[in-house]
């Protein structure tokens, strides 16, 4: 189920922002996300910051760094092609939306995992970055999918112990479309946002 769907990959979503956010300016792909889990990582320890602004820098990042539409358009895979512009619209902005809620609801989790950068593979305008997330008991292995758009390297996937966020939403989303077309999709879309917004207006 779709509910089921979101809150297993809750865990994954917050590791998933936490490594990929901020506009840095370096060589490659990989010291990019190397600088922005330092970046990152800077702000959730920073004391003098409210939760609410944590939250806004973080969201902040978040947006420079992820291609939206792009990972929108491998969600909804062949539904693209058949949704009207207004559809892919909204669906764009709804998907940013769920992925972020769901970040800032699982912020709290955070403590201080450590992260190892294995490896980067540049080609034709797309790399992949190998990493770890350490943790005291295991280490989870975390690939990055990223374009290059304008000279910066915008992520359009993430790999996290060998399932791919986008064919998890693009697995669910499918059955969802199928059943209750595109708007069936985006109404409940806009319900388990709204979950997620009275949840953490209720912490």
């Amino acid at each position: 189920s779709m509910k089921k769907t979101m809150c297993s990959l809750g865990g994954a979503v917050t590791v998933l922002f936490l490594v990929l956010s901020t506009a840095a300016i370096a060589a490659g792909p990989l010291e990019e996300i190397r600088l922005t889990v330092d970046t990152i990582i800077g702000i959730l320890q920073d004391d003098s910051l409210s939760g609410e602004e944590r939250q806004s820098k973080v969201s902040t990042m978040v947006k420079e760094r992820f291609d939206f539409r792009t990972m929108a358009q491998g969600v909804l895979a062949t539904n693209w092609k058949k949704a009207s512009a207004e559809e892919k619209d909204r669906f764009v902005e709804l998907f940013s939306q769920l992925l972020e809620a769901t970040y800032r609801e699982r912020i709290d989790t955070y403590n201080n995992e450590r992260v190892e950068y294995d490896s980067e593979k540049i080609r034709k305008g797309r790399a992949v970055v190998e990493t770890r997330v350490v943790t005291a008991d295991v280490e989870i292995p975390i690939q990055y999918k990223l374009l290059s758009k304008g000279g910066e390297w915008r992520a359009y996937d993430v790999v996290i112990e060998g399932v791919s966020l986008v064919r998890n939403y693009r697995d669910s989303y499918r059955e969802i479309v199928g059943k209750e077309g595109m708007t069936g999709l985006l109404a409940k879309m806009e319900n388990k946002i709204d979950e997620l917004k009275n949840t953490e207006a209720g912490k």
